[in-house]
């Protein structure tokens, strides 16, 4: 429903909808405010608010009582005594976009009775992504604290502020009631160095800083509070016994005059010009603060004007919060490193000044190959208007969703004089060989097969994964310290373990982390693996293009790993029976085979299978009787819930009958079979006039 234009909605589609994001609103203020662990990305949770929000606009007599639009934060947390706010903590509207700015101006305008030419002068200052907290002081002692909750009610946490060292327990001069408003927070460096003796000790790691400083300021030990690096910025007022000043700003040189660290990007505009030109400021300096921002607040600088406006019924009409794009951030690229993963494939990874993206704080982003960095794409086509990326730019990076993070841009009116483009490596900077970049690919490779140690131990990883050999208590950390030790250098090298390193002085038992007994259940899993099905060690040798469904596609055609072994030789020159046979086998293209005979043929990577395969007891694969099967050749589709076996047992069961099942309707497919919820796959067959069964009916054909 979500994705249909709010325009086009029925009343009962709105009514629908706004219940479940209802539902959905008030499950993330809850895991956000009230249990510091996020389950939506700012952006999501905003993009669900302004729906929210514009449906309601259609459809105002909908309206809930529970409406998101009407809730500020969430319910404090049952482990601290409540604060009633004498006056509520508000949260803010939002804007997204330069015109959102303008319209602001404009309503704040129209709402105080000014022209345009009449004068009008903001606030601005940068949004801290922390928690908020309101500071009670009267006669100029600190009296209570307490979170924002719900707006009207939150948590005493006092005892746990007065241990932050930026909260004065005393004013000079103060009004005989002040209550101070503010955010909680941690700077980069405080948080790197928690997360590091949190992992030291065995603990939970913080996703970002914010979560560090929620967790940090509302914990029940107010002792746990003094041991985190906890700071407060001012901001703001509720109660007060007299004004502070005039104006915001003057109210703000007020509270830093009484001893509250004040945020020294604060500035005052005239106008939305201003106020956009010093937002753009405060961006390009996001990455080299050392606290999280994710907005710039503009207010009404004048206070008399303020309290004529007012407030709505959760946010005040005279401020905005100017959000940043959630999923980007600009920052400096520091370094670029090259990794080498299984294939050999060099990899180029920019290595960045940290910044948070999308809640989560990066500091390394992908740079794809050489092209990409050098501002082509494959083709030769520019790409970022053909500038290249080098070793201190500022560049912009996105990161949608759990996406690898990823530089998308280049500023370079800020790029250092004398830098020079990257050179990307031409040998391998693991091992010194060749690194090639054969036609048609758009990744440069090393040469050096298993004497690159970077392949090799990737390899290996890959050898003990569980589609491969999947040998219990040997997984990728394991295999890592046993390379790192030099006591595996290739897969043959597992099992022989046993007869190098199960007597003797160096046996695996003394080893930090293992015992005779862990020793000894090693041993036994390597050997039970030694008897080992055909499909499996084809996986396992890691061959590039060569996967789990293509390992088992090649060795039901083989049927040995002799006959495999022999194809693949006879192969070599990549024309003849043998070629030929291998490019008949439905679902082996032409770039799989020419990937899997250079391996098999490779004299380096040869040896090692060799010297693998003399350990093994490979199991011919179990050929399928077709020969009265109905559905030999066919191209098979299981879709929506099988009731009576699982997915697993129908794909199984099918290429024992000499199907092929595949994962995609298109016209080449034969039959689909399609159990409640098929959705979208059962559509498209049927538009395409395919055979159509339920699961009833597919059993009935295969007479099971």
């Amino acid at each position: 429903m979500a994705d249909k234009a709010v325009d086009t909605l029925s009343e009962e589609d709105a009514r629908d909808e706004l219940a479940g994001l209802a539902d959905k609103l008030a499950a993330a203020n809850r895991a956000y405010h009230t249990n510091d662990a996020p389950e939506l990305t700012d952006a999501e949770y905003d993009r669900l608010k302004q729906r929210n929000a514009q449906i309601e606009a259609r459809f105002p007599h909908l309206k809930r009582s529970d409406s998101p639009t009407e809730q500020v934060g969430a319910a404090p947390s049952d482990g601290f005594s409540k604060v009633r706010h004498v006056v509520r903590m508000m949260s803010l509207s939002n804007a997204f976009d330069d015109a959102d700015i303008a319209d602001f101006d404009s309503s704040v305008r129209r709402y105080l009775g000014l022209g345009t030419d009449d004068p009008l002068r903001y606030s601005a200052e940068p949004k801290i992504d922390g928690l908020s907290l309101s500071l009670r002081y009267e006669n100029g002692r600190l009296v209570q604290a307490a979170t924002r909750g719900d707006g009207a009610e939150g948590e005493n946490v006092t005892a746990n502020a007065r241990t932050i060292d930026d909260i004065p327990a005393r004013l000079q001069g103060a009004p005989e009631i002040l209550e101070v408003r503010g955010e909680v927070y941690m700077s980069h460096e405080d948080f790197a160095a928690l997360n590091a003796r949190q992992a030291a000790r065995g603990g939970k790691s913080f996703a970002n800083p914010r979560n560090a400083a929620a967790g940090s300021l509302r914990q029940l030990d107010a002792s746990i509070t003094r041991d985190r690096p906890l700071r407060f910025f001012a901001y703001s007022w509720g109660e007060l016994s007299e004004p502070l000043a005039e104006t915001q700003i003057e109210a703000i040189a007020r509270l830093k005059a009484l001893g509250f660290q004040v945020n020294p990007l604060t500035a005052l505009c005239d106008g939305p010009q201003e106020m956009l030109e010093h937002y753009r400021k405060i961006e390009a300096q996001r990455a080299t603060l050392d606290y999280d921002i994710d907005g710039v607040v503009y207010k009404v600088n004048d206070l008399g004007f303020q309290s004529r406006m007012g407030f709505r019924s959760t946010t005040p009409r005279w401020a905005i919060a100017h959000k940043f794009p959630a999923e980007l951030a600009w920052t400096r690229l520091e370094g670029i490193d090259i990794q080498v993963g299984r294939t050999g494939a060099l990899s180029p990874v920019a290595r960045l000044l940290p910044v948070t993206v999308g809640g989560v704080v990066v500091s390394n982003a992908t740079l794809h190959n050489e092209d990409y960095i050098a501002g082509r794409d494959n083709e030769g086509n520019a790409i970022r208007e053909g500038k290249d990326i080098r070793v201190g730019d500022w560049v912009q990076v996105y990161r949608a969703g759990d996406v690898i993070p990823k530089v998308a841009d280049v500023d370079l009116s800020k790029r250092p004089e004398g830098t020079t483009p990257f050179g990307f490596p031409q040998t391998c900077p693991e091992c010194g060989s060749d690194a090639i970049r054969e036609a048609g690919d758009a990744v440069r490779r090393c040469s050096g097969g298993m004497i690159c140690p970077a392949q090799a131990i990737e390899k290996m990883k890959h050898f003990v994964s569980r589609a491969a050999f999947d040998i219990e208590g040997l997984g990728a950390k394991q295999v890592e310290q046993f390379h790192t030790d030099g006591w595996i250098k290739e897969p043959a090298d597992i099992f022989e373990l046993k007869s190098r390193y199960g007597s003797g002085l160096q046996q695996l038992k003394n080893r930090e982390g293992w015992g005779e007994k862990s020793a000894t259940k090693l041993f036994d899993a390597i050997d039970e693996r030694r008897r080992i099905p055909l499909g499996r060690v084809i996986f396992a040798l890691g061959i590039r293009h060569v996967g789990e469904s293509a390992s088992n596609l090649l060795a039901r055609h083989y049927g040995s790993w002799n006959n495999f072994e022999r194809a693949a030789v006879e192969a070599a020159p990549m024309e003849g029976a043998a070629w030929d046979d291998l490019l008949s086998i439905d679902g082996v293209g032409a770039v799989m085979a020419h990937s899997l005979v250079s391996s098999m043929n490779q004299e380096a990577e040869r040896a090692s299978i060799d010297r693998l395969v003399a350990h093994l007891d490979i199991q011919d694969a179990e050929r399928p009787n077709t020969d009265d099967s109905p559905v030999v050749g066919k191209i098979v589709v299981f879709t929506g819930t099988l009731e009576k076996m699982t997915r697993a047992e129908a794909k199984a069961r099918a290429e024992a009958l000499g199907a092929k099942v595949s994962g995609s309707v298109s016209a080449r497919t034969d039959i689909v079979v399609a159990g409640p919820g098929a959705g979208s796959k059962e559509k498209k067959a049927r538009d395409l006039g395919l055979m159509v069964l339920d699961e009833d009916g597919w059993l009935e054909l295969i007479g099971a």
